[in-house]
C-alpha cells in the first residue's frame, strides 16, 4: 500500500487497515465484527441487537457511569449499531487520545461485564425501538422490503422481532455473546492523525490474544415474496423497490453508481424531476445503492397519498425502465460531480475515512485511494453506463407497499 496505507492481519485473524491523513488533529476507528442480525439464532432475532446496548454496562474495571465518564473525558464521540453481516462500533477523537479510547473499547468488547439487573432496561430500549417503526412508516417499509429481497438470514430485521425481545434472558445473552464474541474476521479501521507502529503495537497488545472463536458460516435460504402489500391504515402509502445489480467489489461498480445517480442524484435526477416536480406525485422518492459482500442492490423509496399511490408506482417504474435506453451526456456530468463532491468531503473527514476503509478491506481485501475513485467517476460516460445497464438491467424486482389499499404492479419490459 501507499506511504499512507497500512494493514495488519494478526495471527487470531484480526485485522488492522489505517490511513494516515496529513493536516488533520483528530482520528476516529471503525470496529466491524461479524456478529449482525444475520448471526442471530433462528427464530431469536434480536439478541444482537439487545448486545450491542448491553455490553456498554460496565465493562473491564469500569462499571457503567465508569465507561460512559471515561469515554466523555477523552472527547469521544461514538457510536454502534446493528447491521446485516456485522455489528459496528464507531468513535471519534483527537489524535492524541486515540489509543486510550481503543483501550476502553478493548474492554467494551471483549470483557463486557452483561449485568444481568440491565437486562431489563436493555429490553425496553430495544422494544422501543421496534415500535418507533409503527410510527415511522419509511422506516418500516425498508425493514420490510429488505426481510423479502434478500435471501434469508442476510434480509432479518437489524431491530429484531418482538416475540425474542420479550422473552430473551440473561443466559441467552450471555450464550451468544460468548459464541459471537470472536477475533476471526474482524476488522479494525482507523483514519486520522495516527503513528503506524504505535496504533499497530497498541492493537497488537489490546487485540492480538483475543482468540479467534469458532468458525460460523451463513447458508442463504429462500427469499421472501417478490410482491407484497402490508395494511396500515394511513392518508399516505409508503413504496419500497428494489433489483439487483452488480456488488461493491465488482468492477462495474462505479457504472452501477453513476447508474443509481442520474436516477436519484439531487433535484435534477429522473426520479426527483419526473415522479415530484413534474407531476406532483409524491412529497418524496429516490434510489440508492446497497451492497452485502456477493450482490448488490438498488433501493427505491416513494412516498405518497393514497389517491396517487398507483400513478406514483407506475411512474417510478417507468423512469427505471426508461434509464436503460437513453442516458445523456449532461446527466453523467451531474452525476460525476455528485459523486466526486462525496468524495472529496470524505476526504476531509477522518469518521468518514474509518469507514470506508474498514468497508473496503472486508469487500476488497484492500484500499480504495480517493484518487483511485476520482479516476473512476472521471471514466464514466454515457456508453458506459449503458453497457452496464445492458449486461445488468433492472429486473428480479421486490416491491413492497404499506397502506390501506394494496396496488397493481405492472413492470415495464418483464
Amino acid at each position: 500500500m501507499s506511504d499512507d496505507f497500512y494493514n495488519h492481519k494478526f495471527a487470531n485473524g484480526f485485522t488492522l487497515v489505517a490511513e494516515k491523513m496529513r493536516g488533520v488533529r483528530s482520528a476516529a476507528f471503525t470496529l466491524l465484527l461479524p456478529a449482525g442480525a444475520a448471526f442471530d439464532p433462528p427464530d431469536r432475532g434480536g439478541l444482537s441487537a439487545m448486545l450491542v446496548d448491553l455490553i456498554f454496562r460496565g465493562a473491564g474495571s469500569r462499571n457503567s457511569r465508569q465507561v460512559t465518564t471515561d469515554l466523555d473525558n477523552l472527547g469521544t464521540q461514538r457510536g454502534e449499531g446493528v447491521e446485516a453481516v456485522h455489528t459496528s462500533h464507531f468513535a471519534a477523537t483527537l489524535g492524541t487520545s486515540l489509543i486510550a479510547t481503543l483501550e476502553i473499547y478493548a474492554d467494551i468488547i471483549r470483557r463486557p461485564h452483561l449485568p444481568a439487573d440491565e437486562v431489563e432496561a436493555v429490553r425496553a430500549l430495544a422494544l422501543q425501538e421496534l415500535q418507533a417503526l409503527e410510527d415511522e412508516p419509511r422506516q418500516k417499509i425498508f425493514v420490510e422490503l429488505r426481510s423479502r429481497h434478500y435471501a434469508y438470514p442476510f434480509g432479518r430485521p437489524t431491530v429484531g422481532v418482538r416475540a425474542a425481545l420479550e422473552s430473551a434472558t440473561h443466559d441467552e445473552l450471555t450464550r451468544h455473546h460468548a459464541r459471537m464474541c470472536r477475533a476471526a474476521g474482524a476488522i479494525l479501521g482507523v483514519a486520522g492523525d495516527i503513528d503506524w507502529p504505535k496504533l499497530r503495537d497498541a492493537v497488537d497488545r489490546l487485540f492480538g490474544d483475543w482468540p479467534p472463536g469458532d468458525d460460523i458460516r451463513l447458508e442463504s435460504g429462500p427469499r421472501g415474496l417478490h410482491t407484497d402489500h402490508i395494511e396500515h391504515e394511513s392518508t399516505q402509502t409508503q413504496i419500497g423497490i428494489a433489483y439487483p445489480t452488480v456488488p461493491y467489489r465488482d468492477p462495474e461498480y462505479f457504472s452501477a453508481q453513476g447508474a443509481v445517480t442520474v436516477l436519484s442524484g439531487g433535484s435534477s435526477s429522473r426520479l426527483f424531476t419526473e415522479v415530484r416536480e413534474k407531476r406532483g406525485l409524491c412529497y418524496a422518492v429516490y434510489a440508492s445503492y446497497h451492497s452485502l459482500l456477493d450482490t448488490g442492490s438498488v433501493v427505491c423509496y416513494a412516498g405518497t397519498t393514497n389517491e396517487r399511490a398507483q400513478e406514483t408506482l407506475d411512474v417510478t417504474l417507468a423512469e427505471i425502465a426508461r434509464v436503460q435506453r437513453d442516458v445523456a451526456a449532461d446527466e453523467v456530468a451531474r452525476a460525476q460531480a455528485g459523486l466526486k463532491s462525496s468524495i472529496i468531503m470524505q476526504g476531509e473527514s477522518s469518521s468518514a475515512r474509518s469507514a470506508s476503509v474498514a468497508a473496503d478491506w472486508f469487500h476488497l481485501g484492500r484500499v480504495r485511494s480517493l484518487a483511485e475513485m476520482q479516476s473512476a467517476i472521471d471514466a464514466l460516460s454515457p456508453e458506459s453506463i449503458m453497457n452496464h445497464l445492458e449486461r445488468h438491467p433492472p429486473r428480479d424486482f421486490t416491491i413492497v407497499t404499506l397502506g390501506p389499499k394494496s396496488l397493481e404492479i405492472n413492470l415495464v419490459g418483464e
